[in-house]
């Protein structure tokens, strides 16, 4: 069985990475209805097979980025040390993870596929599964029981729909607004509803 950080699991990374880069950079390129699967393996490096071995369609790789976004702030927010009040492991952990995981032309690349009627109902999916961890980790924060207590499930709810919002205001502004600023405005307004109980 391969560690976590072993040989294996960084190839399988690697190549769940480039079929996603793939599948995002072609249907900028060309449209998202004039890609196929068969066209993202390729461009790859990888079979039909494999691609299917990581992602069951199209549109699952497409939005891949995103989710792995969204999965590594919320791990980096469980790291935060447990004392930490929960708007500052909040701040922390999307600083961290904007600084290493978001890149702008990126953003903007998925921004504009969005749009795509396929595509959505991944997105949600992806991110429901993120809010569920995101809950899990700011419940096992401030102790509370997530099944009997709506805190953690309204944070999480509250922080990932707003992190949408920073990042289309990001994404829109013409005068590049630093997105730290943007995070401590999001932060400093979610405070004011959402002290620790």
């Amino acid at each position: 069985m391969d560690r976590p950080g072993g040989l294996r699991e960084r190839k399988k990374r690697a190549t769940r990475t480039a079929l996603a880069d793939a599948a995002l950079r072609l249907c900028v390129e060309r449209g998202f209805d004039g890609v196929t699967v068969e066209q993202v393996a390729a461009d790859a490096g990888v079979s039909l097979r494999t691609f299917f071995n990581y992602f069951s369609s199209k549109e699952e790789a497409v939005v891949a980025g995103d989710v792995a976004t969204a999965a590594a702030f919320v791990q980096a927010f469980a790291r935060r040390p447990a004392a930490e009040p929960v708007l500052d492991a909040l701040r922390l952990a999307l600083v961290e993870i904007t600084a290493d995981h978001l890149d702008r032309d990126r953003a903007a690349q998925l921004r504009a596929l969005r749009r795509t009627p396929s595509l959505l109902p991944h997105q949600i999916a992806a991110y429901a599964a993120q809010e569920r961890e995101l809950a899990a980790a700011v419940a096992r924060r401030v102790a509370v029981e997530p099944d009997t207590d709506v805190y953690p499930l309204m944070f999480a709810a509250a922080v990932m729909g707003t992190i949408r919002v920073i990042l289309e205001l990001w994404l829109d502004a013409d005068d590049e607004h630093d997105l730290g600023d943007l995070i401590d405005v999001m932060v400093a307004r979610l405070a004011k509803g959402f002290s620790a109980p």
